[in-house]
């Protein structure tokens, strides 16, 4: 019987793994930005407009980590005949599209 990993992980390149940080950090400085906001009261409409740049930023990350593991690990298992990547996948893009 073969035996499972319990989780999979992902060897990235340098730069690949400094650009997701950088966006990150990015990110972070947002919502960080957006609790300063409530801490000092700021009006509901300039909260929300900060709270939509996030999502957004959010959403580009998103994009940016899904099309490098769609050009990298989905190509190479399909290469190896994985077939579940590709079910993998679907339910993980499903989940994005909530």
């Amino acid at each position: 019987m073969e035996e499972k990993c319990c989780c999979k992980t992902k060897v990235r390149t340098e730069e690949e793994y400094k650009k997701l940080i950088n966006r990150l950090n990015r990110i972070e400085g947002q919502i960080r930005g957006i609790r300063g906001m409530v801490e000092k009261n700021a009006y509901c409409t300039d909260i929300l407009i900060q709270v939509s740049a996030v999502n957004s930023a959010l959403n580009s990350f998103n994009k940016e980590l899904l099309a490098n593991h769609i050009k990298t690990c989905v190509a190479r298992d399909i290469r190896l005949g994985k077939e579940d990547t590709i079910d993998e996948l679907v339910l993980t893009l499903q989940k994005l599209m909530k």
